[in-house]
């Protein structure tokens, strides 16, 4: 399944530049150093952290999107640096497990 192909089934496109980036597998995780060493390439990963550092995490573990779930928001300033990253973001506003549920079964 393709990132852009989130929006059609609840998803917001927060940052979007590479919505055709496919999406193999989700990982759930906040604690980043964490994320870093387990989330796998093209992973959708879920989480509710909304600082600069899930930007950078996301492109070093090279993830096809960051799911913002729990309805938070992510700073202007910060989605920003997304588009300038070419990192997709997207939110759902549901919780964390729903949104899991639901990509799993998008996903596999």
């Amino acid at each position: 399944m393709k990132v852009s192909e989130l929006q059609a089934h609840g998803f917001q496109p927060i940052s979007l530049p590479d919505g055709d980036r496919e999406i193999d597998g989700v990982y759930i995780g906040d604690l980043l150093s964490w994320v870093m060493g387990r989330a796998q390439m093209d992973n959708a990963w879920i989480t509710i952290m909304t600082n600069v550092n899930v930007i950078a995490v996301a492109s070093l573990a090279d993830t096809s999107c960051v799911i913002l779930a729990e309805g938070v928001e992510l700073p202007q300033e910060l989605v920003e640096t997304a588009q300038q990253k070419g990192i997709n973001v997207l939110s759902s506003a549901k919780p964390i497990y729903e949104t899991a549920v639901q990509l799993a079964g998008l996903v596999s």
